[in-house]
């Protein structure tokens, strides 16, 4: 597998109003019930994302370790989840919906995440800060379907394939966002301190 050629494999969208909502979709060679087990089962979500406790069904909330924390607001298997997404305090309102649907014998996979984003930090970091964490999310779901090993996070930036993936991410972000209308000063900036933030220099 081609890391670097899986940024390609994603379309990538802003919406930016009063919430901003990142949205991913790509295919994956694999089907819609293998999909879903890999995103919904505790055991194979800390194989390719991070280890989660929790009452894993609709109604019932969720702990990602060291991050993440909310309810399962719905969940209509193999199909479609959605939760709420808090980290921090005062995280204010964030959703996290993916819906899932077969596509040439494979699966469409469709994430969309909605937030409340203070106007300072948005300034500073735009759509990259929540869009990178999304693509480092979906390449390791799409080693995980392959039978491939997990990324280390801690030291993939530091590889040069690692960098490749984390600035072409970042400016794939800064299209994104110069397509939803962001000033072109302000989308270079973003990225600069995306970039600097996912992958800062030895």
């Amino acid at each position: 597998m081609d890391i670097v050629d899986e940024l390609n494999r994603a379309h990538r969208e802003l919406l930016d109003g009063k919430r901003k909502t990142v949205a991913l979709r790509r295919r994956y060679d694999a089907g819609v019930e293998d999909v879903w087990d890999a995103c919904t089962d505790a055991d194979r979500l800390s194989r390719w994302f991070m280890p989660v406790s929790g009452d894993l069904r609709q109604g019932g909330t969720y702990q990602l370790e060291g991050n993440a924390h909310g309810e399962i607001l719905l969940c209509e298997p193999p199909r479609r989840i959605r939760v709420t997404w808090l980290f921090g305090e005062n995280p204010g309102f964030s959703e996290v919906e993916v819906t899932l649907s077969a596509e040439d014998g494979g699966t469409l996979f469709e994430l969309r995440h909605t937030a409340e984003v203070p106007e300072e930090f948005w300034s500073r970091y735009g759509p990259g800060a929540t869009g990178v964490g999304w693509d480092l999310a979906l390449l390791g779901l799409a080693l995980h379907l392959a039978g491939g090993e997990k990324v280390d996070e801690s030291t993939f930036h530091e590889t040069d394939e690692g960098r490749r993936y984390i600035t072409g991410s970042s400016r794939a972000w800064g299209d994104a966002h110069r397509a939803a209308g962001g000033p072109a000063d302000e989308v270079e900036a973003t990225v600069s301190a995306v970039t600097a933030f996912y992958a800062p220099e030895s």
